[in-house]
């Protein structure tokens, strides 16, 4: 396989799933890539909200249930298969801690009590995404699932992140392509 030249990983993109997609747990599913390398790749499904599990059960489980919730309609998101029990606050670069992850110049990535915290009380970050989980990619299988157009890539987007509705933001993203999803085929190739 060729090596990858690092201005074409994907970090701080966002994936679609095309509707061949034959893995159900991304069925129209909307990921930002946190990060792309050489090793591997990690996102979030940024589309898919958490069934019987509300953002104030998830304070009192983390031990925060004392603290005053400011920020309302937190709707907590399936970000993936892997590690789901492990909370990431996508968000903002307003919030910046010693652990935080820059993603790009607009956006940034939290996983820790302080910025559930921080997040719980409205003040910072501006906006922010809070998912249970990530989808994570071995060395060369996300290129290889673009190979096989499993995944459609198009830029990340203020709008589709944070006001967009969660059902809205898998044909929204495909608008940004110029392309309407109910259109395209679902049997994959090549032309």
């Amino acid at each position: 396989m060729a090596t990858q030249s690092h201005s074409s990983y994907l970090t701080g993109k966002l994936l679609l799933a095309m509707p061949s997609m034959g893995d159900s747990r991304f069925h129209h599913a909307v990921i930002f890539v946190i990060s792309h390398h050489a090793l591997g790749a990690m996102g979030l499904i940024i589309n898919s909200p958490v069934q019987d599990f509300t953002f104030d059960q998830l304070m009192k489980e983390a031990g925060l249930g004392d603290i005053p919730i400011k920020r309302s309609g937190v709707v907590l998101l399936n970000g993936g298969p892997v590690e789901i029990q492990h909370g990431f606050l996508l968000h903002t670069s307003d919030y910046i801690q010693e652990n935080t992850i820059e993603v790009n110049a607009g956006l940034s990535v939290s996983a820790s009590l302080d910025a559930l915290q921080a997040f719980a009380g409205g003040q910072v970050p501006k906006e922010g995404l809070l998912a249970l989980g990530y989808a994570g990619w071995g060395s060369g299988q996300l290129e290889q699932e673009l190979q096989d157009n499993a995944w459609s890539v198009v830029d990340s987007d203020y709008e589709i992140l944070f006001n967009t509705p969660l059902e809205d933001r898998w044909e929204r993203a495909f608008s940004r392509l110029g392309v309407d999803p109910s259109l395209m085929s679902h049997e994959a190739g090549r032309a």
